[in-house]
């Protein structure tokens, strides 16, 4: 199966390969290569001078509540900058978490709006602490990361950003863009295997912190224990740390996030090209469109749901994701993975069939 998702995603045969063995979670081999995942990881936004990497065993909702916990002191208040669910979902954390938190919105079609948020800021002195989704995959949206940051920054808070669907891909350089924390997991760009989340945290800020609310997801004690032994503090996946070494060198190898994203784009190139041929509109303007992942309208005209769409799709070998927008029925292709236009090339000819097959005649541009 091609999975055109946000994660899990497909992954390279080496990839898949490297989790074959099995690791003694306190032998030295395994210390070491915990030890070069972290190296990796923090070498990927320059954080080496101001920042340490703190892995955690989980998907990445689990280093948002992570972060949050840990990060964000009772007396401490949250602005959430929010136009998407996953943006929702962290301040619902931090409200189960007990924490104070504050809401700016926008719609799901529109970018976070920096100055917009600088105003926000000047205006309640009480926040402490911003948090940003930089690709909102409810739609694929982008938000402005840099000039967030940079407001955010000029008003001296603190600036958390959940960087899932945008770490190994886009440039986010911790020299030039102030954050407290990056926050993201193995299975998206990075084109790792799903298992392991991790923050790129700001050394002074995670020295600073109190006692977390959760134990297992005490991002503080998590980075003493590697400082201290190397070792995690509770069992790690371990075939998933050698899975995900593997997809870094991968990574080098291709040439680095840039190349990443180029071939993303391209990806995107032969998606919307296609769809268009097909009768299919994108939900958002291309203007803001990231090449992660893609919404398109599921058009009422050809009578055909999301439900059977997936079927069909499915048992040509692609799985796709249904919309998450509430007032109209989308579905969204995921762009990222161990695939290439080719592999576009194949899903277009495969959604022709079934349209052809739903309704003969159709044709491209003429639903």
């Amino acid at each position: 199966m091609i999975l055109l998702t946000p994660g899990p995603l497909t992954t390279a045969r080496e990839t898949r390969e490297a989790m074959l063995s099995d690791w003694g979670s306190r032998d030295g081999a395994f210390i070491a290569l915990t030890a070069q995942l972290r190296r990796r990881l923090l070498a990927l936004v320059h954080g080496e001078q101001t920042h340490v990497c703190v892995p955690i065993q989980g998907s990445g909702t689990y280093v948002i509540e992570a972060a949050i916990g840990s990060l964000i002191g009772p007396d401490d208040k949250l602005l959430v900058l929010e136009n998407g669910v996953y943006g929702a979902r962290a301040g619902a954390i931090a409200e189960r978490l007990g924490r104070q938190v504050s809401y700016m919105h926008w719609p799901q079609s529109a970018p976070v709006d920096p100055e917009t948020v600088r105003a926000a800021l000047r205006a309640d002195p009480s926040v402490t602490h911003v948090l940003l989704v930089h690709c909102e995959t409810t739609t694929g949206i982008l938000n402005p990361l840099q000039a967030v940051a940079d407001a955010v920054a000029a008003e001296g808070r603190a600036l958390i950003v959940d960087a899932m669907s945008s770490f190994g891909a886009f440039d986010i350089d911790l020299r030039r863009t102030p954050s407290t924390a990056i926050l993201a997991s193995s299975n998206k760009c990075l084109e790792g295997p799903p298992g392991i989340a991790f923050a790129i945290v700001a050394r002074q800020a995670l020295e600073a912190a109190g006692t977390a609310a959760s134990v297992s997801l005490d991002l503080k004690a998590q980075w003493q224990g590697f400082e201290k032994n190397g070792q995690w503090r509770f069992t790690p996946p371990v075939q998933v740390v050698s899975g995900t070494v593997k997809a870094l060198e991968l990574l080098e190898a291709e040439g680095g996030p840039p190349a990443r994203l180029a071939r993303y784009r391209d990806n995107f190139a032969v998606l919307l090209a296609g769809m268009k041929r097909l009768g299919f509109s994108l939900y958002l303007d291309e203007t803001v469109q990231s090449p992660i992942i893609a919404t398109f309208h599921m058009p009422k005209a050809w009578g055909l749901t999301f439900a059977a769409f997936y079927d069909a799709l499915a048992a040509c070998g692609f799985l796709i994701y249904p919309g998450k927008l509430t007032g109209e029925e989308t579905f969204r292709i995921g762009c990222i993975g161990a695939i290439g236009p080719r592999d576009f090339e194949s899903l277009l000819a495969a959604i022709t069939s079934i349209l052809d097959a739903k309704a003969p005649g159709a044709g491209p541009g003429n639903p």
